[in-house]
């Protein structure tokens, strides 16, 4: 693909909670499923929420990462299950909390830099989960990507944390349009969002990726359209497939 196409995406959290890590997980799960191989990186070491996908001990994780320059990505990447071609990596934090004060230094941070970089050298696309930009990592992935996403909810709780991330990303210098992400949504009530996902229905197997791109409901379609904002990737799910979710409607009807 040409050096000038987008690969990696910042999917930032503009407050706490609104699912930024699981659409991350999404995310780069529908690219493995498209036949591309997809790395998330876990910049968020305070909730270390990515680690709960990998059924694996994680050591190394993203911390030593960041802390040691002997290692690399792949020696903190872990294997997910996925269907398709291509193959799904995460590469989780899950540290106490004198190894996170290390890797919030803002050395270690520029180091963080340079691993989204090494990463993109060796997957075609790279995710950052992201915190809100107040931390070193958080800044390292929000400059360092060719792309953010901004995850928040459509009620102004969701609204406020969006406008103050807005200010964030400005005062760290980045004057890229980010991807508005409205999660967990019943409407459109967010003007700014670019993509409005429903709740995801995650069944029994919460841990594993939701998206199901042979038969896509509304969450995966709206999966789907913040890769095709944030990449040069197209028809991830079928076009004529109603989904899963529309036709059990009109069966209902």
């Amino acid at each position: 693909m040409p050096a000038s196409e987008p690969r990696t995406l910042a999917v930032v959290g503009a407050a706490g909670g609104v699912g930024a890590t699981r659409l991350s997980v999404e995310a780069a799960a529908l690219v493995a499923a498209a036949g591309h191989d997809a790395i998330v990186l876990d910049a968020n070491y305070a909730t270390q929420g990515l680690s709960t996908y990998v059924d694996a001990r994680l050591d190394p994780d993203s911390t030593a990462l960041a802390i040691d320059p002997e290692l690399a990505v792949d020696d903190a990447a872990y294997p997910l299950d996925t269907p398709g071609d291509g193959t799904l990596t995460l590469a989780p934090s899950h540290a106490p909390f004198g190894r996170v004060a290390d890797a919030n230094a803002a050395e270690a941070a520029e180091r963080f830099s340079e691993r989204i970089g090494e990463a993109a050298d060796s997957y075609d696309y790279v995710f950052a989960d992201t915190p809100p930009v107040v931390t070193n990592p958080a800044v390292a992935a929000v400059t360092s990507t060719d792309q953010l996403a901004l995850v928040t909810h459509s009620d102004e709780r969701g609204r406020d944390a969006l406008a103050r991330e807005r200010g964030r990303l400005a005062d760290v210098g980045v004057d890229s349009d980010p991807i508005v992400v409205a999660n967990r949504a019943s409407d459109d009530a967010l003007a700014d969002a670019a993509v409005t996902a429903p709740e995801a229905d995650l069944g029994p197997e919460r841990d594993a990726p939701a998206v199901t791109p042979t038969e896509p409901d509304d969450y995966t379609r709206a999966v789907a359209s913040l890769v095709e904002h944030a990449f040069a990737i197209d028809d991830l799910v079928p076009e004529t497939s109603a989904g899963f979710l529309a036709g059990l409607r009109r069966r209902l009807d």
